[in-house]
């Protein structure tokens, strides 16, 4: 009875926990269906549906065609980065090369440096090759991954050698063995990589602001951040909450479909040395 009685408390507990953090949320998405005088209320239920807030935003931004960029920009650089950052860390994990070690610690040692140190040269150099106002300049400087390889190596130290070495014998090169053999059995870390790759390049909003120009190439981030911050909403809150419920959907969406393999790869990788 009495251990019913501490997973009882334990649910409602993690039930608090949870509603915590989703209400804000929730709140967002409720407001963008309300009236403009009653978003300050902490109500979840509108009195009034109402699709005006979404409507002024179709109104007022190319906000469709910043979504098709920023599908066309994230799942690209997804793609590579998990190509590039596979084709490294098995070459990390089951290549033996002068040097391995060292490569491997000066990648984790970038890990470290903030981005905006290296902006400035980053964006020289896309002015340099004549890529700024371009998708080359959101693709080409996001498609390595260092946590991407980090992650992979990790994964791919827990492939049995003696497959690798089965497959070998059998004449298949190395890429035939990452891509045929190596990826079916390493869905979840290809699952996490994607989804943390596909958030990260989605989400970004300080590179885009400072390479591109042209409305017709910005990302959603961007345009949304221009938005809410430029004036184009007028101070409308709901506009600005709604701009803002669909750049965070897509994302919401896809971790939801795949959360399995997301968590699994987490609690599975560790820190094999």
């Amino acid at each position: 009875m009495r251990r019913k009685i501490l997973i009882t408390l334990s649910y409602l507990l993690l039930f608090a926990l949870a509603l915590t953090f989703i209400y804000p949320f929730l709140w967002m998405v409720s407001a963008t269906f309300k009236p403009e005088v009653e978003i300050q209320s902490a109500n979840l239920i509108p009195s009034q549906v109402s699709l005006k807030s979404y409507q002024a935003v179709f109104e007022k931004i190319p906000i469709g065609r910043a979504f098709l960029n920023s599908v066309f920009v994230s799942t690209c650089v997804t793609i590579l980065v998990l190509v590039f950052s596979s084709v490294v860390g098995y070459a990390l994990a089951h290549l033996r090369f002068r040097g391995r070690e060292i490569i491997f610690s000066v990648m984790l040692f970038t890990m470290m440096i903030p981005f905006q140190v290296t902006l400035i040269p980053m964006y020289v150099l896309m002015v340099k090759l004549g890529w700024v106002n371009t998708y080359m300049a959101l693709i080409v400087p996001a498609m390595i991954s260092v946590f991407g390889i980090f992650l992979f190596r990790q994964f791919y130290k827990s492939i049995p050698t003696d497959l690798i070495e089965a497959a070998r014998l059998d004449g298949c090169h190395e890429l035939y063995i990452i891509f045929r053999i190596i990826w079916p059995n390493t869905i979840p870390a290809l699952v996490t990589v994607g989804i943390l790759t596909f958030m990260n390049i989605w989400n970004d909003v300080l590179w885009p602001i400072i390479v591109i120009r042209d409305p017709e190439l910005m990302t959603m981030p961007q345009m949304v951040a221009l938005f809410a911050a430029g004036g184009r909403a007028e101070a409308q809150m709901g506009t600005i909450l709604a701009s803002a419920t669909m750049l965070a959907l897509p994302v919401v969406i896809m971790y939801l479909f795949f959360q399995r393999h997301f968590i699994e790869s987490m609690a599975t990788s560790g820190m094999k040395g």
